[in-house]
């Protein structure tokens, strides 16, 4: 069955003539997202195939097929043709990974927003940021300004900082410099190492006040079966509920939970190799 050119746009024949006009960036997306359904359906498939089941010109299937097999998201092969690539078994495996975390730590996550009554959170790294997937309001009627979907700062979070607990010592400057200058009260950069340093032998994490005002944090990692960090939990509350006491407290409770939640990734309990 032919296919049809993107979204209903007109395919572009820029081998016909030199007013042909260059596809907009959108239309070259869904050009390419369409190329790979191709593939995906009848590969492995030649080049004059697949422009003929797209309704395209070869040479334009040809610049896109290109564009994709750089980005690994297609391979091709000597008289095969193409067929999909590597790095979507990458994103296929970080995908599952995401959408089925949350489902899997839910009921630990619930546990200790039972036992604690703070706010829960559970979220993961993405793009240098701590990106938040899943928050159970806590019952003290104090508000939290984080939201599902939210991405926030690793500097600041104890999240984020639980995330990156670890990376190399460089690493942990490098995303420390990435927010720019600390504000007043903000630990300076030796300060929040000397900190990384003791969180990462704990194995927990703590926002004192830094990310929103009056507001503390108690953060673990959660890990993968090879023992990397995949993720991490937080429990998050007033600052009045939180002192210095109930925080040294909650760290086992939300280790525990962490780890709980790791065991059932497959962890056996032992860390990823050291980075440092």
């Amino acid at each position: 069955m032919k296919r049809e050119a993107s979204r209903g746009l007109d395919p572009v024949e820029e081998d016909v003539g030199a007013t042909a006009k260059a596809p907009s960036g959108s239309q070259t997306l869904f050009r390419g997202l369409d190329l790979m359904d191709v593939v995906a359906e009848a590969g492995p498939i030649g080049l004059p195939a697949l422009a003929a089941r797209l309704g395209l010109t070869r040479s334009t299937t040809h610049r896109l097929a290109t564009a994709l097999v750089e980005r690994r998201m297609l391979s091709q092969a000597p008289r095969e043709g193409y067929s999909l690539g590597s790095k979507l078994l990458e994103l296929g495996y970080l995908a599952r990974q995401q959408m089925d975390l949350p489902r899997l730590a839910r009921p630990h996550l619930e546990r200790l927003w039972e036992e604690l009554e703070d706010t829960v959170h559970l979220g993961v790294l993405e793009s240098d940021r701590a990106l938040y997937l899943d928050k159970l309001t806590g019952r003290r009627r104090i508000n939290i300004s984080s939201r599902v979907g939210d991405r926030q700062p690793i500097r600041s979070t104890g999240l984020g900082k639980a995330l990156v607990l670890d990376e190399t010592e460089a690493r942990w400057r490098d995303l420390y410099r990435l927010e720019g200058p600390p504000t007043q009260g903000a630990p300076d950069e030796e300060q929040w190492i000397a900190w990384m340093r003791g969180y990462a032998q704990r194995g927990v994490a703590f926002d004192l006040e830094e990310n929103e005002d009056r507001i503390r944090c108690v953060a673990a990692p959660v890990r993968g079966a090879n023992g990397a960090i995949v993720a991490a939990i937080s429990v998050s509350g007033a600052a009045q509920y939180m002192d210095d006491e109930r925080m040294n407290t909650l760290a086992g409770d939300v280790r525990g939970a962490a780890d709980a939640i790791s065991r059932d990734l497959g962890w056996s309990g032992k860390p990823a190799a050291a980075k440092r």
